[in-house]
């Protein structure tokens, strides 16, 4: 067991729309990732998203409504709500989530890591 600098961990990467593992508790995932627009539209029929921005603005665009999100806020995506994170350039946040939610839910597209493909860093 030891801390995890989660501004050491964001530097550790320059991908976007790729979340990383930084942890694990009962059965939740600790993600981070970075993103610059939009991402795609997509669910999880049984998992509850949860977001955290640290850096940027992350606009969480469900059918009915926008959710904005600044530094130090947070949302919690409900299960089955479908929605579409879009991010102004630079933007770093976490997600957490039960381990077996899948990065775009059931939507498969070219920006989709797979389970076997999320690393921990």
């Amino acid at each position: 067991m030891s801390k995890i600098s989660i501004s050491d961990k964001f530097n550790l990467f320059q991908e976007e729309w790729t979340p990383k593992i930084i942890a694990e508790s009962n059965g939740q995932l600790v993600k981070i990732a970075k993103g610059s627009g939009e991402l795609v539209w997509h669910q999880h029929e049984n998992e509850d998203e949860l977001f955290i921005v640290f850096k940027g603005r992350l606009t969480l665009q469900l059918r009915d409504k926008s959710i904005e999100l600044g530094v130090g806020e947070m949302f919690v995506v409900p299960k089955g709500i479908e929605h579409c994170p879009i991010a102004e350039p630079d933007t770093h946040f976490m997600m957490i989530e039960p381990s077996n939610t899948k990065h775009t839910g059931s939507l498969e597209s070219e920006v989709t890591v797979s389970a076997e493909n999320q690393e921990w860093i």
